[in-house]
């Protein structure tokens, strides 16, 4: 059930309307059942796997602060092996006899398996590591009920691409839950029919040119064809994501949850820390206390400060996928992130070069997602060097596709000065109900409307 169809929304009238109108002790069954049938509506066999995940963390949360202290270490062990040993088998298992193949000149995919990656396995393991550890450092008290945390790791809103949710987070709300207000409301709609409108609107116009350029680089040569298939991506994985994500805390608030905001203007930072402090900023702290701060962060000098970005976004390049491109991709930002702390772009303190630094922090992550998109490493080159050195070529943008940019380019600003997101949920009535009937007016006219395209991160 994707999000940009009429049967999620279906699905999310018939939850909303049994949420609200059963006693409040059922309410979180309703929540739990309809989890699950959105999950299994993918793929039913799977849902074993993820109740087996759940019940080995939950089973872990409770006896971690009840055995002696060096048991804990054991208990905490066997939670992280198991959830990363699944996603390694699912995710990284023929990447990996693949290379061993590769090295010992065996025949291709002599070990290859048909496997199928299940739904959401990325963002709900690291979910519940993150709640076993928090748990294990003393920071989180145990979840007693099972189906309390069987839906921690499966709300649907959120479980198939994020936002990453912190146990404290969800069940601050969860156990303290009171009914949204009506500004609570009005915000959370508006958030799911942007979102939907991002994703259909900006993100599928643009999946189609960036699609057709990836698909085969050759068949359009040059320096503009090349700009513009790497822009058009560049535009799709932001509005594409941070339109899930939009949708995913606009539906929690609607059912009384407030989601940490995912994304925020990352078009609009000024270096590349700043990026990650503003693009799947989730993801971003995950990575920071789980990873690079245990690595020993920036407190023994900056050689280790260094390895240790490096290290925490190899790693973070691998997560998003099993191939060496992720691999360049998160050392890519690695390499920048590192020099970021060596030196640093002109005009750091001048207000007045601002705008080049954006513009110079926007090309650099736009040449990340070459390698992000691209099939391989060899097609990656291939377009790096039509991007600098291809000759004249054709622009594959249409003149209303850069108006459309440009205008979100102001909007953009806006709401970065002037925050008129936030001013329209008290906006009187009829500016809201405009606004609204608006974005519904471009889904129905300039949306993709022909097939429902899966958002980016799905396969993640």
């Amino acid at each position: 059930m994707l999000f940009n169809t009429t049967q999620f929304f279906v699905f999310l009238a018939v939850v909303l309307a049994l949420f609200y109108t059963c006693p409040r002790p059922w309410r979180r069954v309703i929540l739990l059942a309809a989890s699950y049938f959105f999950y299994m509506s993918w793929n039913v066999k799977f849902v074993l796997l993820l109740l087996t995940l759940t019940v080995i963390d939950y089973t872990a949360g409770i006896w971690i602060p009840r055995v002696r202290p060096e048991r804990r270490k054991l208990l905490l062990i066997c939670s992280l092996s198991a959830n990363l040993g699944f996603l390694g088998f699912f995710k990284y298992y023929n990447f990996l006899t693949d290379n061993l193949v590769a090295l010992l000149k065996l025949p291709p995919h002599s070990f290859a398996l048909d496997i199928i990656l299940p739904l959401g396995i990325s963002f709900h393991t690291f979910q519940s590591m993150s709640y076993v550890v928090e748990v294990y450092r003393g920071r989180q008290e145990p979840v007693r009920n099972p189906i309390d945390y069987a839906l921690f790791i499966s709300f649907f809103p959120q479980l198939v691409a994020g936002p990453i949710v912190r146990a404290r987070e969800f069940f601050a709300d969860f156990y303290n839950w009171r009914a949204p207000s009506g500004e609570e409301i009005l915000r959370g709609t508006l958030m799911v029919i942007f979102g939907l409108a991002k994703k259909m609107v900006l993100a599928d116009q643009f999946a189609r040119i960036a699609d057709m350029y990836f698909k085969q680089p050759s068949a359009h040569p040059g320096m503009l064809a090349a700009w513009s298939g790497v822009l058009a991506f560049s535009m799709q994985i932001y509005f594409d994501f941070s339109g899930y994500t939009d949708m995913a805390i606009g539906m929690a608030q609607i059912l009384g949850f407030h989601f940490p905001m995912n994304f925020r203007r990352p078009y609009l930072a000024d270096s590349m820390t700043e990026f990650w402090r503003r693009w799947h900023m989730s993801l971003s702290r995950w990575l920071r206390d789980y990873l690079y701060i245990p690595l020993g962060g920036n407190r023994h000098g900056r050689l280790q400060t260094y390895r240790n970005l490096m290290l925490t976004m190899l790693l973070g390049g691998l997560w998003h996928g099993a191939s060496w491109n992720f691999v360049v991709w998160g050392g890519y930002h690695g390499v920048l992130l590192s020099l970021e702390r060596v030196t640093d772009l002109p005009g750091r303190k001048t207000p007045l070069l601002t705008p080049l630094r954006i513009a110079i922090t926007f090309t650099l992550a736009s040449l990340g997602w070459v390698f992000f998109r691209a099939a391989d490493l060899p097609t990656s080159g291939y377009i790096i060097g039509q991007m600098f050195a291809g000759g004249a070529s054709h622009m594959l943008w249409y003149g209303w596709q850069l108006w459309l940019i440009f205008s979100i380019l102001v909007l953009t600003v806006l709401q970065e000065k002037l925050d008129w997101f936030e001013r329209l949920i008290t906006a009187p009535a009829w500016v809201y109900a405009t606004v609204v009937a608006s974005l519904l007016l471009s889904v129905e006219l300039i949306g993709v409307s022909d097939v429902a395209v899966p958002f980016v991160y799905f396969q993640f």
